[in-house]
């Protein structure tokens, strides 16, 4: 993407920017909201109160994607169907409201003791082994088993689901318009040609998980067509398992390196809930958000032209020092943390109450397991996956002994 004005370098396909973009955020911080030329026009949207701003004005930054060829990926997928993430009221107002009975609070709540047994056994088999490695022994698998139980398919298939959204998210890091590889295009299928059995096992044979709850969904009359529902259950799978799993291995890594905090609450286990809203905002597993200009759009005094891309910065607003003292701090209890990892406004995460439920199960139950936790080789390069949207390690190797 290049370097714009002064310091800013902005790039998600670099690797090295990847691996920390936390340093490139800084300059963007330092000012107003940069526009620079790229794959389309662009703006930059990195201090929290721009971010907020933005994320809170839906009638000039759009969640659609306009139909161009640099977006004819999500096409690809979706074909024309509106989904959650990609529309705008009152198209999503209808979408959220039907989806919404497959997250009350009531439905979380009685996923407790699941998640607890999963992450208990996950870590009882590292335990056998000597070694826990995060990312393959706790936070891959534990996410993709909790959102196959919710939806009713069998745990065994976790491994499928797992593989497929893997190939799917890497696919990121293919620099648009480029097509998705083959590879990625075959997954998503058969994601769908999974999906597509099982809604149709349950318009017969309907339970209580969220397939089911999904189908069911009506209001006043409306329902989820086909389509939609499948749409919703893909981006469920993907992005829903893919957030938690990050949340989990970045929050792991975040103790990991500052021993202090993690000395901290293994003493106060119950600063669990304020140290998860601090790895939410350390770390940030959904780096970005993006929106769409439309006429009359303008951020802090910034006039942006219409049909414009927008990078919102979830991660860098989660360090901008004007919301949040000391920002490169890991610190557990720090309050207030309003953080922006789940997003503002209408498109606010649906599933923010479940992803922190598993990350507070997840890393508890390993601090408890495991009371020596350290990083393995504190001086090795750390393994980020190919995603910049979604960060997340590849690999977090733990010392337990």
């Amino acid at each position: 993407m290049g370097e714009g004005a002064q310091e800013v370098y902005f790039n998600p396909w670099d690797e090295s920017f990847r691996a920390n973009p936390y340093p490139h955020y800084r300059p963007l911080l330092a000012g107003p909201p940069r526009v620079i030329d790229g794959l389309m026009p662009m703006v930059l949207v990195a201090r929290y109160a721009d971010v907020t701003a933005v994320l809170r004005d839906h009638q000039h930054f759009s969640s659609m994607q306009p139909r161009t060829p640099l977006f004819q990926r999500r096409r690809d997928v979706f074909g024309d169907t509106p989904t959650v993430l990609f529309s705008d009221p009152p198209v999503h107002t209808r979408l959220r409201r039907l989806v919404a009975p497959a997250f009350t609070a009531r439905r979380i709540r009685d996923l407790e003791p699941r998640i607890r047994a999963i992450a208990d056994r996950l870590l009882a088999r590292a335990e056998e082994r000597g070694r826990f490695e995060v990312m393959a022994d706790l936070a891959n698998p534990l996410p993709v088993m909790v959102i196959a139980e919710m939806l009713g398919v069998p745990a065994d298939d976790y491994e499928k689901f797992k593989a497929w959204s893997d190939i799917v998210i890497e696919g990121d890091n293919t620099l648009p318009p480029a097509p998705f590889p083959a590879a990625v295009r075959e997954a998503l299928g058969a994601i769908v040609e999974y999906f597509e059995a099982e809604v149709e096992k349950r318009r017969h044979h309907p339970g209580d998980d969220l397939v089911s709850v999904l189908i069911a969904a009506r209001d006043e009359g409306d329902k989820l067509s086909a389509a939609e529902l499948m749409a919703f259950v893909v981006i469920l799978l993907l992005a829903g398992n893919e957030t938690t799993t990050n949340l989990i291995g970045n929050g792991m890594l975040a103790l990991a390196a500052n021993p202090g905090e993690l000395g901290r609450l293994r003493a106060r286990p119950e600063l669990m809930a304020g140290a998860i809203e601090e790895m939410l905002r350390y770390d940030c597993p959904a780096q970005s958000a993006v929106r769409f200009t439309n006429a009359g759009a303008e951020v802090a005094g910034v006039t942006v032209r219409e049909g414009s891309f927008a990078f919102v910065i979830l991660a860098a607003a989660n360090r901008d020092p004007a919301q949040f003292p000391d920002p490169d701090r890991f610190d557990i209890t720090r309050h207030p943390n309003e953080h922006l990892a789940f997003g503002a406004g209408i498109h606010f995460c649906i599933g923010a109450a479940l992803a922190r439920l598993q990350g507070a199960i997840a890393i508890g139950a390993a601090l408890e397991r495991f009371p020596h936790l350290r990083l393995a080789d504190p001086g090795a390069p750390l393994r980020y996956k190919g995603s910049y949207f979604l960060r997340g390690l590849a690999e977090l190797p733990l010392a337990v002994g």
